[in-house]
């Protein structure tokens, strides 16, 4: 078809179905319903995956967590004769192993945590205090908001400094500049050094941060506040290590070796070992189900609105059927009868698929504005549904297209 004829086809599809606007709508209904809901649910469910996913990016790749977990409640654990103090979790001892024994982690970070109130004048909150090495704020990447992270020299001379999640700078320094100030963390007292954001990581297995937390080096951690964590008759040595290995290709078989080492020496499973990279991967595979599903809930909705196109256009074929008579016996080929159709059927299933991916970006913005849910609308979901819509439009336009092309040019002369 020259673009002339193209041109000419698709002016006459839109005058004979603007001649019937009210039924043209109605069939386009389908399309548009169809096309705004396959946007719609997919920009809903990335939303949702992508903020889990990129809290596990946070964690790291290349990292490995560990956590103290308190055994089940059917397991013995050990306690100690003279302080009835169950003993469990990580320690100094399987800190060191690890990084004397495994050849692929690069580096180890042992962390210690404890909750205390935290006060400066009349102003007071309970906070948790993490003591950690300098290379805690590279693996864990908590963005520096003012001041500096914690050093070297820090750890060496434990020196009384601390480093602030912004919420707790905000909670306590409102006012003041924080640089340079002491706050009291229980009965001691701290100079702040540096602030950092903030993320409520609470509830992710692993992850030590959280929205108010104190970071102090773990040195002055264990003279200041002591070399166990004691709650509640519960005596933990070390709360978190975190475990940075050389490359992703390592990272699941040091995960294997830091079980087993594990294992060996703990006489019961008081540990947690999580593997970001491991739960990536399972979130992306249950993200792309997630899409499937809802893609496939959608298509339905497309489904219907062509089962629509069709029905109005095998109508149309009979109205028009002497039409096409009268078209034939002046020398119209089938194909041209074809190419007629079929530009309807597009250009009805074209304007409802535009329709509808409008409204589909914005349903997500009223969402997100009313639930506060976050929304991702993707260029891939805009392609696939306008391609899905004129796909719809093709499919279901060839039937009645080839029908009207079929009919026998006296008999159409003689329909009344």
């Amino acid at each position: 078809m020259s673009a002339l004829g193209l041109r000419r086809n698709v002016l006459l599809g839109i005058k004979n179905l603007l001649l019937h606007k009210l039924r043209s709508l109605l069939t386009m209904l389908g399309v548009v319903f169809g096309v705004s809901s396959v946007v719609a649910m997919l920009a809903i469910g990335e939303g949702a995956s992508s903020e889990a996913l990129e809290q596990i990016r946070q964690l790291g790749s290349h990292n490995i967590l560990l956590a103290s977990v308190k055994p089940a409640g059917d397991e013995q654990v050990d306690t100690s004769e003279t302080s009835f103090l169950e003993i469990y979790g990580l320690t100094w001892s399987d800190y060191r192993r690890i990084r004397e024994t495994i050849p692929s982690v690069r580096r180890i970070v042992p962390v210690k945590s404890q909750r205390h109130p935290a006060r400066m004048n009349e102003v007071q909150i309970d906070v948790r205090v993490l003591g950690v090495d300098p290379d805690w704020f590279d693996l864990v990447q908590r963005n520096q908001v003012a001041g500096r992270h914690l050093l070297q020299s820090d750890v060496v001379e434990s020196s009384a400094v601390c480093v602030l999640t912004e919420p707790v700078a905000r909670r306590l320094l409102a006012g003041a500049a924080p640089l340079g100030e002491s706050i009291y963390v229980g009965s001691e007292s701290f100079r702040v050094v540096g602030i950092v954001e903030g993320a409520d990581g609470a509830g992710t297995v692993g992850t030590p941060d959280s929205l108010f937390d104190v970071y102090i080096p773990i040195s002055t951690f264990q003279q200041r506040l002591g070399d166990f964590t004691i709650t509640e008759r519960e005596m933990v040595e070390l709360t978190q290590m975190i475990v940075e290995v050389d490359s992703l290709e390592q990272v699941e078989a040091t995960s294997e070796a830091i079980r087993s080492a594990l294992a060996r020496f703990h006489v019961q499973e008081d540990y947690e070992v999580s593997v970001p990279l491991t739960l990536l991967r399972q979130a992306e595979r249950t993200k792309r189900r997630f899409n499937i599903v809802l893609g496939s809930i959608a298509g339905i909705s497309l489904l219907v609105g062509g089962i629509g196109i069709m029905n109005i256009m095998l109508a149309s074929v009979t109205e028009r059927t002497r039409e096409i008579g009268v078209r034939r016996a002046i020398g119209a080929r089938r194909i041209q009868i074809v190419q007629q159709f079929l530009v309807e059927t597009m250009v009805l299933s074209g304007v409802g698929g535009i329709i509808g991916i409008s409204l589909g970006i914005a349903i997500p913005a009223v969402v997100t504005l009313l639930a506060g849910m976050p929304t991702v609308v993707t260029a891939s979901s805009l392609l696939l549904a306008a391609g899905v819509s004129m796909v719809v439009g093709l499919v279901f336009g060839i039937y009645p297209a080839y029908r009207a092309a079929g009919l026998d040019p006296i008999v159409a002369l003689r329909h009344e």
